[in-house]
């Protein structure tokens, strides 16, 4: 049987699961931060943008779990580790962004943790079916899948995607299975729905506008913002505990808005090479910025004060003053099949929504607690 595949397969975002988030959150690597500053050059660091990594917490003391189980579907296992992988990006973009961690924290932490789980439960189910099919995807299309993730959610750093691997106790083969089921949940989908409605040429057209900022390279995009860094631990108030730096970058932030001067503030407060220029930083590329990093910022408005983020290093307040996006691909080829079929998973989501629902009512689904 053949099955077809649609172009653009995203890998769902990624955070670490537990009970108590402070608790659980993944252990700081000393690492290079995709393509942003060499881990062997940490005065660059401090200099550009400080990976965003929250820190690493204590060891419990007593049994630790070496993996659990975190569902059953019709006997197949999901694991701890499979959820955990596929939400650190998130998580440490969440972490970055509440050094508190708060309410709020909690509440996009499970929201996303709930829906990683749903959808490798709805992935298991939808594999089941395919088996029954007996139908194959081609090694080279897997190949070129983990090729367009690790470029788009690595910035193409295969350093920072491997120890991602090792940090989820993932090997390279338990990845290439996780992204050849994605593909078969994506293709089972287009392949159940291909009697929808054919897609008219304003459909794909409006799509197009919606989407193409998210099709763009990325690797072009580019930024200039002025930057306060205050360190976890200052060189020069080495007796000021973690908690005053925070509770100082905190200061600074409510300071800056009620008007403050950014230039004064950063020449008085940060600790990096570019304070005495008031914090200044132009034309950075976004492969020289973390993936957390870049994410928080470029995702912001110009003129928007960010932060304090928080990272092994310290706090930052950034306030972006030109965002430049790198170029969005033209409406033709692939990019229009992609379209195609986005537009037509669009127009079968209810229909979709009714299919995998009765199924789920006929597969046996154990959650286990967490």
């Amino acid at each position: 049987m053949k099955i077809r595949f649609p172009f653009a397969l995203g890998m769902a975002a990624t955070l670490i699961l537990g009970g108590s988030l402070q608790a659980q959150q993944a252990p700081a690597e000393e690492a290079p931060q995709a393509p942003l500053t060499p881990q062997d050059q940490p005065a660059l660091q401090a200099q550009l943008a400080p990976p965003l990594r929250p820190a690493a917490p204590k060891l419990p003391a007593g049994p630790i779990e070496v993996n659990g189980i975190v569902a059953k579907v019709s006997g197949h296992v999901i694991t701890k580790y499979e959820v955990s992988f596929m939400l650190a990006p998130i998580y440490g973009q969440l972490a970055a962004q509440f050094p508190r961690r708060g309410p709020e924290f909690e509440r996009q932490f499970k929201t996303a943790r709930d829906g990683i789980i749903q959808e490798l439960i709805d992935r298991q189910i939808i594999l089941d079916e395919f088996k029954t099919l007996g139908a194959s995807i081609k090694d080279y299309l897997i190949n070129e899948e983990v090729k367009r993730q690790v470029r788009e959610l690595f910035n193409g750093d295969e350093v920072k995607f491997q120890q991602e691997l090792k940090r989820s106790h993932l090997t390279m083969d338990g990845y290439r299975k996780m992204t050849r089921e994605k593909m078969i949940v994506q293709a089972m989908r287009a392949n159940q729905f291909s009697d929808a409605p054919p897609p008219l040429p304003n459909e794909i057209q409006q799509e197009y506008e919606e989407i193409k900022l998210t099709l763009r390279d990325t690797a072009k995009d580019r930024i200039s913002f002025k930057k306060i860094f205050i360190p976890r631990v200052d060189q020069e108030n080495p007796t000021a505990p973690p908690e005053a730096q925070l509770s100082l970058a905190e200061e600074v932030a409510k300071k800056l808005k009620q008007g403050g001067n950014f230039a004064e503030l950063a020449k008085t407060h940060s600790r990096d090479a570019f304070a005495a220029q008031g914090g200044i930083q132009e034309n950075v590329s976004r492969p020289d910025l973390s993936p957390e990093f870049a994410a928080i910022i470029f995702g912001a408005k110009p003129d928007q004060l960010v932060g304090p983020l928080e990272d092994p290093n310290g706090f930052t307040l950034v306030f972006p003053t030109k965002i430049e996006f790198g170029p969005a691909p033209a409406l033709d080829g692939k990019v229009r099949e992609m379209l195609e079929e986005r537009v037509r998973r669009k127009k079968t989501h209810a229909q979709y929504d009714r299919w995998i629902q009765a199924r789920r009512k006929t597969a046996m689904i154990e959650i286990k607690p967490l």
